[in-house]
């Protein structure tokens, strides 16, 4: 199961994150923290699986943005690492260069994607047509 999601800029500043499970906010702070920290601080050469505390951290990098996703033991490491490029690739569809001022956007496409920490949608096509009816429903 999906515990949390992270987007992260290359500064340490989370852009986006999404709780699966409760977590207190000051708590949250602290967690972010230290999770961005392991990660950013890693090179390229090493593996993108970190075992931290009760958990496990799945990260990607993309330019300036690292997506960092932790998960329980009994998720498949490989299958998030897969869904957190398919939710670039889907990000990268929809969005053609700004990304940060459509946050509610971006929270549909993740909210499309996983569902109560469970991954439900991997197709971009059904991903994306709930954001597609929203921007004719916009346009009229």
């Amino acid at each position: 199961m999906i515990k949390f999601f992270l987007m992260v800029n290359k500064q340490g500043q989370t852009r986006l994150s999404r709780y699966y499970e409760h977590i207190e906010i000051n708590k949250r702070t602290m967690l972010e923290a230290e999770v961005i920290k392991n990660c950013l601080s890693r090179s390229k050469d090493q593996c993108s699986f970190i075992e931290y505390k009760d958990f496990k951290l799945v990260y990607r990098q993309y330019a300036a943005l690292f997506v960092v996703v932790g998960i329980n033991e009994t998720e498949n490491e490989m299958a998030v690492y897969e869904l957190i490029h398919n939710f670039v690739e889907v990000l990268d569809k929809y969005f053609s260069r700004v990304i940060m001022f459509n946050l509610d956007r971006v929270h549909i496409i993740l909210d499309e994607m996983v569902l109560n920490g469970c991954i439900v949608e991997t197709n971009r096509n059904r991903i994306l047509a709930p954001l597609f009816v929203l921007d004719k429903v916009a346009e009229s």
